[in-house]
């Protein structure tokens, strides 16, 4: 059996098994299911994914690519109950997307230019989606640029999808150190408001600045800052908690430490991680 008629007969079995449990004699738990109490489990599953492929762990990105899809299919069963599409719908729409926004690989016998770097796909890619933008009519929702990036993305990834959208029309830091300069100028006006007011509002404004522009950094020197966050994250727990143990192990309170003892076993713990 190759390997494409064993994926394409374990993904059937898997939709098969989905219908069952939510077959009038099937699991309880999964009937009263809904595309928004399904949410959270597509959000949780989501980091699972990203968890594992931060470790390396193949074993676990296996399966978490498998808890990751169940979510997917049970949200197509869902909408195909409820009559507006099914998996099958879901799984062209993208293929046809796939060709679509490739035209380089799939269009060349049309005369498409052939595209020899990752960039020149990216800007590619970016012109197609704007095309495909301004091909639709929706009155009731006109689209924009900015329109079809997700509010519901983390914060972080949303600035730096909005970043690359609006660079794709040229708008847009020359270089890198361009950016640098605006943190620069965003960190002083925090240091101004917190010198002056202290309005909280304010100081609100200035740091969501502050962070947009270290979002548009990040993609500038090709850096996705959703996982430099969850690996920044992952770091500072790491050594704090070796921190603890060992302020722990020494019959110590760390509520009853000077700040500067702190700071001494902090630097400890970055040592002995090195």
């Amino acid at each position: 059996m190759s390997e494409l008629t064993r994926a394409a007969a374990a993904f059937s079995r898997l939709i098969d098994i989905m219908a069952t449990l939510r077959a009038p004699d099937g699991c309880p738990w999964d009937r009263e299911q809904t595309i928004d109490t399904l949410k959270p489990f597509v959000l949780e599953e989501t980091y699972e994914v990203l968890d594992a492929i931060d470790r390396h762990d193949h074993d676990a990105l296996r399966e978490e690519l498998g808890d990751f899809l169940f979510e997917a299919v049970f949200l197509a069963q869902l909408e195909s109950e409820a009559g507006h599409f099914s998996i099958a719908d879901s799984v062209e729409s993208i293929a046809d997307k796939l060709v679509r926004r490739h035209p380089h690989v799939f269009a060349r016998a049309a005369g498409e230019a052939p595209l020899d770097t990752a960039g020149q796909v990216r800007t590619r890619w970016e012109d197609i989606k704007a095309q495909e933008r301004a091909g639709r009519r929706d009155e009731a929702a006109p689209k924009t640029l900015l329109s079809g990036i997700a509010p519901a993305l983390p914060a972080l990834l949303r600035a730096y999808h909005i970043g690359v959208r609006a660079a794709s029309v040229g708008f847009d830091w020359s270089r890198p150190a361009d950016v640098v300069e605006k943190i620069r100028e965003e960190v002083e006006e925090i240091r101004e408001v917190v010198d002056g007011t202290g309005d909280p509002a304010r100081v609100e404004e200035e740091v969501g600045d502050l962070l947009f522009a270290i979002a548009n950094l990040a993609r500038k020197l090709g850096v996705e800052p959703e996982t430099a966050m969850r690996k920044a994250n992952q770091k500072f727990t790491n050594r704090f908690t070796a921190m603890e143990k060992r302020i722990a192990d020494s019959g110590r309170l760390m509520n009853n430490m000077a700040l500067e003892e702190l700071e001494s076993e902090w630097q400890h713990a970055k040592s002995a991680e090195r």
